[in-house]
């Protein structure tokens, strides 16, 4: 007959090598499952703390001295010649969180002909720069819902395009 191992036993021995029993491998499956939905907390985390700096950032205006307008422009100038060398005809120019929208992007998202209105901060700055200075140069603006987390409306991107 052969000899069985008391049911309390931790590890089974089998050969030369010892294993876990079934009780201490579920914990430990636990244990990393629990390590990494802690992890993944924590970098949720970061990631709220950094975009509400970003809305915090983003909802004040530049101050457009001649100087920041040239740097804007050249800049802006510099991503256009790139896109068209790969031969593009369209670049983001700017993303955003649908807070700095006083409506979340709702005009923008249903294409409302008033969405500029709903604009705040430097997304505000961004549409009147293309109104005051490219659109006479036949530059089109575009703003569009980007990303939709958990199917609602999320970041904005404004989208110049010369085509």
């Amino acid at each position: 007959m052969s000899e069985i191992a008391a049911p309390n036993a931790l590890h089974a021995k089998l050969g030369d090598e010892t294993f876990m029993t079934a009780d201490d491998l579920k914990a430990y499956m636990q244990e990393v499952e629990q390590s990494k939905l802690s992890k993944e907390l924590a970098a949720m985390d970061r990631a709220d703390r950094a975009r509400e700096e970003l809305v915090k950032t983003l909802s004040q205006p530049v101050n457009l001295t001649p100087e920041k307008l040239h740097e804007i422009t050249n800049n802006l100038q510099t991503k256009m010649r790139l896109a068209a060398q790969r031969g593009e005809t369209e670049i983001m120019v700017m993303r955003f969180p649908n807070t700095l929208c006083s409506d979340k992007g709702r005009a923008i998202n249903n294409a409302e002909e008033g969405w500029p209105d709903s604009l705040t901060g430097r997304p505000r700055q961004a549409y009147e720069l293309w109104r005051d200075h490219l659109r006479a140069g036949h530059y089109k603006l575009k703003a569009m819902v980007i990303d939709w987390p958990n199917g609602m409306p999320g970041d904005i991107g404004f989208f110049l395009s010369w085509a």
